[in-house]
């Protein structure tokens, strides 16, 4: 519990004095760490990233770099947040809640987080399959509602039914994300020569992403099963790791090294399907 807290209204506070949220972070090893190995991580993927795009020359291959760069920067500047206490707030859970009338950790700041860096793997993504406008502005846009939504849901303290209630729309707009990259968007790869590594990224992608609502809802946010919230800190730094540093890793690998297909999407399919001449 922290020593002072300001800003109270209907139960929801999402400031306590920086030092009091400062200090009962740095007090727990657990929580803490979890957010400072993001930071070494972030910051080892900015160098690491530059360094593999030096030579990366073609207007596509630069988008789906500098996009894929803003990955690390975003992340970065959010978990430098998180552990100063900058981006963490404390609010009393809802009557029904399993912890309910107690004050609880909110990392907050992650949210915005992912409404700033999830939308750069998808235009990453979305380039690199060669998707038409009109679809990637969907997808991003409906990725944005989901983490604005999920926003809403962690922070909602006068019903625990309007939690769940934007639990479930944070839902339905991932579900309009999974649909572009299940369904849509390997076609569009296929036709692009990127099917095989948007394949991977997509695999990876999806399961990963699954991974976070449901993080929130066996979390102290959701079900109450895991009350922790150094252990709830550690499942969604742990999903951020492969989500982002380590899918970023092998896309800029990839474009690196095959940066004539990314310049000319579906040059090599075509070449490909072409029958030879007798």
């Amino acid at each position: 519990m922290p020593s002072a807290i300001t800003g109270n209204v209907a139960g929801l506070v999402l400031q306590a004095t920086q030092s009091d949220a400062f200090s009962q972070i740095q007090d727990d090893v657990l929580l803490s760490s979890s957010l400072w190995v993001n930071i070494a991580l972030a910051g080892a993927s900015i160098l690491l990233f530059v360094y593999m795009g030096r030579n990366v020359t073609s207007t596509r291959a630069r988008m789906i770099w500098g996009a894929t760069l803003m990955i690390p920067l975003v992340s970065i500047s959010s978990y430098l947040g998180l552990a100063s206490g900058l981006t963490v707030g404390f609010i009393e859970m809802p009557t029904g809640h399993a912890l309910a009338g107690e004050e609880v950790m909110s990392q907050w700041g992650r949210y915005l987080t992912w409404a700033l860096s999830t939308p750069m793997i998808l235009v990453a993504l979305g380039t690199l399959a060669d998707v038409d406008r009109s679809s990637l502005l969907t997808v991003v846009a409906a990725d944005i509602g989901m983490c604005v939504t999920g926003l809403a849901a962690a922070l909602v303290t006068s019903s625990l039914a309007f939690r769940w209630l934007f639990y479930v729309v944070s839902c339905a707009f991932f579900v309009v994300v999974l649909y572009a990259l299940l369904t849509e968007w390997p076609a569009a790869a296929k036709q692009a020569g990127t099917d095989e590594i948007f394949g991977t990224l997509r695999v990876l992608t999806v399961v990963l992403w699954l991974g976070y609502p449901i993080i929130w809802a066996l979390g102290v946010e959701g079900l109450a099963l895991v009350q922790s919230v150094g252990v709830t800190s550690w499942g969604y730094s742990a999903l951020d790791v492969f989500a982002k540093y380590v899918f970023a890793f092998l896309l800029l690998r990839w474009v690196a090294a095959n940066e004539d297909t990314v310049a000319t999407p579906g040059a090599g399919a075509a070449a490909g399907a072409t029958p030879a001449d007798d």
